[in-house]
């Protein structure tokens, strides 16, 4: 996997103009293109592409794949694919992100009578989307960007984040309206405003500032779950829970019930990006530097703190460690078996990430998939201790600290 930056975007967006003057297409973006339906669909249009290579596809050959059945389900809490009713559904789930992502020029359409087919046309920048759903909101953020300059409107944009008052927005609001009536087959003024969200809030988040939130100018700034289609915001939850309860007895007081399927697929694409971090920047070396396994690959993704027991955290990458198959299967897990962890080597375990994700936050230059704040909510939730979450940003040596007193109880 060839790991894409900012940089690289931006050069793949720069090739094409998307002027929507001149492609007089209304569907360059559309209500369910947030960053975590682009990432799901990216990422079946992938599987399908990888079971049926080299030709044309349409939107239906992809959520009738056995792959997207499996998961679309269980993750975005749709019915099954095969039912006569969810087809409408189903067609704007994966229609209006693959027809963005053939605008942008990832995916090649050819019209033929009244149905779209499609093809990979870069399988890179495809790639990228499909690993998480940062990338997915990076690039959705540079490409809204881009085909506002080129379409000649971003002026009006930049007028409301820099008032952020009542009056630029509904300015913002009226003049992205009638742009789009004025220069695509959409007549009506409802279904702008809608298309109007997935514009304005991603760029609202890039820059810190307020958005639209139904059909007004939000209270606040713009949140990054404000962006989703479908998730929970975990570590929000949990930031109100009282200190006399338990994070699981205050998860079942609250009715959450995080989606098997859900931990499941997120955790498999977690381990695959951990895997390629750790073998692109580290040179697939054990994360546990101990002197015995030096020389060999680190193989196995293993989870800290196991996914059965803690499946909030399952797909972060903060609780991921890359280890070689004498680690994992002897030491983490005792005689094998991963039912059961070693609880010494788990404290080795946080010890080594914790210097792992600090080098990696320190070198500027490399691509960053670690965030301290999210290590320690990986602490708060493992450990079950309150104080991860009052320590201060990027201290680590106080995490460390912590992390000892822990285990030496």
């Amino acid at each position: 996997m060839k790991w894409l930056n900012d940089d690289d975007i931006r050069r793949f967006l720069r090739k094409r103009n998307y002027d929507i003057r001149l492609s007089h297409n209304a569907r360059w973006i559309d209500q369910k293109c947030t960053s975590d339906v682009v990432t799901i669909v990216s990422d079946c249009i992938l599987q399908y592409a990888h079971r049926c290579p080299g030709g044309f596809f349409t939107s239906t050959d992809v959520w009738h794949d056995r792959y997207t059945t499996e998961n679309v389900e269980a993750i975005f809490k749709k019915p099954n694919p095969d039912e006569i009713k969810a087809r409408n559904e189903y067609d704007k789930f994966f229609q209006q992100p693959m027809e963005m992502l053939a605008y942008a020029g990832v995916l090649l359409k050819d019209k033929r009578s009244a149905r779209n087919f499609y093809c990979i046309a870069e399988n890179e920048i495809l790639e990228y989307l499909s690993i998480r759903e940062r990338n997915a909101l990076t690039f959705l953020q540079l490409y809204i960007l881009k085909v506002l300059e080129d379409s000649g409107i971003k002026r009006i944009f930049d007028d409301f984040f820099v008032k952020q008052t009542k009056t630029a927005y509904e300015n913002t609001k009226d003049g992205f309206t009638n742009f789009i009536i004025q220069y695509t087959p959409v007549n009506g003024a409802v279904e702008c405003h809608r298309i109007f969200t997935k514009v304005i809030n991603p760029l609202a988040f890039r820059l810190g500032k307020r958005g639209t939130e139904q059909g007004k100018m939000s209270h606040g700034k713009i949140t990054y779950d404000m962006l989703m289609y479908n998730r929970d915001n975990f570590r929000d939850i949990y930031s109100e829970k009282p200190k006399e309860l338990t994070r699981r007895q205050y998860a079942d007081q609250l009715g959450l019930a995080p989606s098997a399927g859900l931990n499941a697929y997120m955790s498999q694409k977690a381990k695959k990006l951990v895997r390629a971090f750790n073998d692109t920047f580290r040179a697939g070396m054990s994360e546990i530097r101990d002197g015995r396994h030096d020389a060999d690959k680190a193989i196995h993704i293993h989870h800290i703190f196991p996914e059965a027991d803690f499946p909030d955290i399952c797909a972060y990458y903060e609780n991921l460690i890359a280890l070689t198959p004498t680690q994992h299967l002897s030491y983490a897990h005792p005689l094998g078996n991963t039912w059961k962890v070693d609880r010494a080597y788990q404290h080795i375990c946080l010890l080594a990430k914790a210097n792992v994700i600090q080098e990696a936050l320190c070198n500027l230059s490399r691509e960053q998939i670690y965030e301290f704040r999210k290590f320690m909510f990986v602490l708060f939730v493992g450990l079950d201790d309150d104080s991860f979450m009052q320590i201060a940003d990027g201290d680590f040596m106080d995490a460390i600290s912590a992390i000892n007193i822990v285990y030496a109880r």
